[in-house]
Order: structure tokens, then C-alpha cells, then sequence
């Protein structure tokens, strides 16, 4: 793990990359460095998340920007610049629901080719997917959910690279850093080693590559 400025660890990210962002309509997003990825005009990334936020927050920003080629989010309501792209089609839109979403970047972390969910059995969603039965019901097979890089905000890391998180940071953040192949963490605080109790640690050292004191 390496304590790096953003500009340096948004600068290994290249055009065209796949991000996992963190947050939930904005909360616990890593504002910072979605900000460093514009100052570097970061473009064509596909980013998977909760949500885009609103216009002006958090991907929000990526959206208004034009930075984004394709999202996979569960829920795009609240911004209705997401919208307005999706149906121009200069940005692709790939809409999962919320616990298949999560449960697809979970199997990632997990090293699980993918899940098996009801939802959208019956639906258009079940197009071009493979359905299985088990036990007389029927599933369909959503795969896993992989990033080359998860962009992560946590509310405390040690100097090693724990991490703790709090209240509706904990909904994403924690899941993505497993599925990334590179963890870029923004910190609210920086402490010593030992500050955090072991048995407070929500990420584990060894997945985060980068950490950056939240400015």
C-alpha cells in the first residue's frame, strides 16, 4: 500500500478504464478524486456504481462532463442529466437492480463466477441470459462484476491502509474494494497504527494499493 497525492493515483487510471465508484446518491462518494479525474479529463470510462447522483455531485460530475461511456448503476432518478443522455444515446445505461447489483460486485470480491437471482424471471431482463432451475424455480445466471480500478471513501484508515466507514458509506464502499483490481482510497482521517480496534477493521489492509488524506 502506498500513500500517494490524488493526482498521482488518478494518473495510473488510462481512458477507457472500468471504475467502481462508492457512495449512495452522493453519500460516501470520494469527491476528491471524481474531482481529479476531471482535472485530468479522465474519458470514455465505463463506471458502475449505486447511482449517478445529481447533476453537480459526486458522478454527477462525470456525467455532466461527458466522462462517462457506460454506467451500470441500479438507479439513475434523481439526475436527470443521466436521463437525458440515456435516451440521446450518448451515454450507455445498463440498469441492474439494487441487490442483484450488489450481490454481482460481492461475487467479484469473492472470486464466484456469479449469481443466480429470480429477479427479472419473466421479464425482458431474462433476454440473451441464461436461466436455470433449482429445486422447481427458476433463477437467472447474472455474472460477477469486476473494475480495474474501485475509488473508495472511508471515514478512518490507519497508516497500513485499514479502514472503518460510517453510516451510509458502509452500503458500498466496503464491496467495491474487494472487486477492484486496484483500491484507491480517499480518507476523511489519517491516524496511527493501532488506533483502530481489529475488530473495527471493515477493509482489511491488504486489498487497498493507494491512500490519500481527504483534502
Amino acid at each position: 500500500m502506498l500513500n500517494t497525492t490524488a493526482h498521482d493515483a488518478i494518473a495510473r487510471i488510462p481512458n477507457g478504464s472500468t471504475l467502481m465508484i462508492g457512495g449512495f446518491m452522493g453519500v460516501g462518494t470520494p469527491e476528491g478524486l471524481v474531482d481529479e479525474l476531471l482535472r485530468q479529463d479522465k474519458h470514455d470510462l465505463t463506471v458502475i456504481s449505486n447511482d449517478s447522483a445529481l447533476p453537480g455531485v459526486g458522478i454527477g460530475k462525470l456525467v455532466t462532463a461527458g466522462a462517462v461511456r457506460k454506467l451500470v448503476a441500479s438507479h439513475i432518478g434523481l439526475n436527470p442529466e443521466t436521463q437525458q443522455r440515456m435516451g440521446a444515446g450518448t451515454m450507455e445505461v445498463e440498469l441492474v437492480p439494487q441487490g442483484t447489483l450488489i450481490e454481482r460486485i460481492r461475487a467479484a470480491g469473492f472470486g464466484l463466477g456469479g449469481i443466480l437471482t429470480p429477479t427479472g424471471v419473466g421479464t425482458v431482463v431474462e433476454e440473451g441470459k441464461r436461466k436455470l432451475t433449482v429445486d422447481g424455480r427458476e433463477y437467472l445466471l447474472e455474472g460477477a462484476l469486476h473494475a480495474d480500478f474501485a475509488l473508495v471513501q472511508a471515514f478512518v484508515a490507519d497508516y497500513l491502509g485499514n479502514l472503518t466507514y460510517a453510516l451510509t458509506a458502509r452500503n458500498f464502499n466496503p464491496v467495491i474494494a474487494m472487486a477492484g483490481d486496484t483500491v484507491i482510497v480517499e480518507a476523511e482521517h489519517i491516524v496511527p497504527v493501532g488506533m483502530i480496534p481489529p475488530d473495527h477493521v471493515m477493509t482489511p489492509a491488504p486489498l487497498v494499493d493507494y491512500l490519500i488524506a481527504q483534502a
